[in-house]
């Protein structure tokens, strides 16, 4: 049996809001997993805050790059918020989306690349590194193309141009050639940037995800009739869908429509078929934690000073 310490259930508490003594028993129940806490909790009902996303602590850019049928989001990260407003950094985040967009890769391919000036994307970073003084990493690339139709994009936060807090790209595939289909694109990149869908549809979600779902809807109604379960199930799926897929989501400019409605109203207006292939999104330092400071003893320490 795991032991399980004041910093677990304090953990599983900031996870979910779920009271302090609920997430004791949580983690008791499930050995200190605390993944699965999160989910014992969620089907006890104890969870209100089972849609929280991990804390954003880390800084930097989202840049955002589009040019003719294909588009790029890139995040580079550094130390503090300050660095962020810095020219020189900016210039750095900017172009290396523009060298993802025309060389392409992963992280690993793209920091080998080489950039403009001289030397490789790598050796870029090295240099902005020693001149800024703070550390400062490459974390994710991201890149959608169509043989045809339109990337739309939305920078969240923006500070400039193409670079900000949250970075959408969304590929609309479609023989159409107009403005409305260029504006759908915006929109739905502004919708994505609102609503953070884990996939276009059902079918697209990872499998253990959909799992972990179908475990915590039996959970809850644990004791029931198998074929009634089946029914239960196949009704909090749909429901999932409708909230996290975002074809099936409501849309965020006309609440009274589904995303895959507002596409083939668009289908009506630009005389041909339009369909979403993909979207990607990045948003600032999700899912790394940075390290808590206490303040005041930071200051003291820069006083000398112990207390």
């Amino acid at each position: 049996m795991a032991a399980i310490t004041a910093a677990m259930v304090k953990e599983l508490r900031d996870k979910t809001g779920a009271g302090m003594m609920d997430c004791k028993t949580a983690l008791s129940a499930t050995d200190g997993n605390m993944e699965a806490a999160v989910d014992w909790l969620r089907a006890k009902g104890l969870s209100k805050a089972a849609k929280k996303a991990g804390r954003v602590a880390a800084e930097g850019l989202v840049a955002v790059t589009v040019q003719g049928n294909e588009g790029v989001v890139v995040e580079v990260n550094s130390e503090t918020d300050f660095v962020a407003r810095n020219p020189e950094f900016q210039a750095l985040a900017k172009t290396i989306a523009d060298v993802a967009l025309e060389r392409g890769g992963d992280v690993e391919a793209l920091l080998g690349h080489h950039y403009p000036g001289g030397g490789s994307v790598q050796d870029a970073i090295a240099n902005a590194i020693a001149t800024i003084g703070e550390n400062m990493t490459l974390r994710r690339v991201a890149s959608l193309k169509v043989s045809s139709g339109v990337i739309g994009s939305y920078v969240h936060g923006a500070i400039t141009e193409g670079l900000g807090k949250i970075g959408v790209i969304v590929a609309l595939e479609s023989t159409a050639k107009s403005d409305e289909l260029a504006a759908l694109g915006r929109q739905l990149a502004m919708h994505v940037a609102a609503t953070n869908p884990v996939a276009l549809d059902l079918a697209s979600v990872a499998p253990e995800v959909l799992e972990r779902e179908k475990a915590i809807l039996a959970e809850k109604n644990a004791g029931k009739p198998e074929h009634v379960l089946a029914k239960i199930t196949e009704s909090g799926l749909k429901s999932y869908a409708k909230e996290y897929c975002l074809l099936e989501q409501a849309y965020i400019h006309d609440g009274s429509k589904s995303v895959s409605q507002v596409l083939k109203e668009i289908e009506g207006k630009v005389g041909a078929p339009v369909k979403l292939t993909g979207f990607a999104r990045f948003a600032l330092g999700e899912g790394i934690e940075k390290e808590e400071q206490d303040f005041a003893a930071e200051v003291a320490a820069a006083g000398g000073t112990t207390g």
